[in-house]
């Protein structure tokens, strides 16, 4: 296909893929070690992507992002999290959330500390002439766990950020909030279709990168 650039998809994808085995990890083993252990008994305190793949977030939606040039999104199944098995229901819930975003993070972090380290410079993540494919895949490392992050602490369920919220809010608040939940994946389409969702993601999304490329 012209105009197609097949390595950088297939790298692209591997990082999304690898990027989502952790963030979904990271969800069930502080789960575990919250005393909640439904994840690790079902082996999802792994990081074989087999165990995580949705094949349509996983796999489908990221293939036609990249050959739309749309940015590099996807999900992976989610970590069932017992909520009685919590000394702490509410706070503990919250923190196994946040624990996928930070994991993105740190990729994020690691990524961009060994992309300095051995001295690669001179690409860039919007489509500038990479020196090596070491250097593509640190750089959508960078690109891809960042995004990942931001979009997962948009605050509305079912995302990170929505579960996190509702643990800091007051009881009342947010037993309000839960409400939204069936109606969280309209609400995100209605952000994207709108442009609100750019909004909320990219300024943050350049202020991160620009710390760490």
């Amino acid at each position: 296909m012209e105009g197609v650039d097949f390595t950088q998809i297939l790298v692209g994808l591997t990082v999304l893929l690898f990027s989502l085995t952790v963030h979904e990890a990271a969800h069930a083993w502080t789960a575990d070690r919250l005393g909640d252990p439904t994840a690790r008994l079902l082996g999802r305190i792994s990081l074989n992507p087999v165990v995580h793949i949705d094949p349509v977030g996983t796999i489908l939606f990221p293939l036609i992002a990249m050959f739309t040039n749309l940015p590099i999104i996807g999900w992976a199944k989610p970590v069932p999290v017992n909520l009685r098995r919590f000394r702490e229901p509410r706070r503990h819930f919250m923190l196994v959330a946040a624990a996928g975003p930070a994991s993105n993070l740190v990729l994020a972090v690691a990524a961009s500390a060994i992309w300095r380290v051995v001295g690669l410079s001179g690409a860039g993540i919007d489509g500038a002439p990479a020196e090596s494919v070491l250097t593509m895949l640190l750089l959508m490392a960078i690109y891809i766990n960042v995004l990942l992050a931001l979009f997962n602490m948009i605050p509305v369920p079912p995302l990170d950020g929505g579960n996190v919220l509702a643990g800091l809010l007051p009881p009342r608040g947010a037993v309000v909030f839960e409400r939204m939940r069936p109606w969280g994946f309209l609400i995100l389409y209605g952000l994207m279709l709108s442009g609100v969702l750019s909004m909320l993601v990219l300024p943050p999304m350049r202020l991160v990168l620009s710390w760490l490329i």
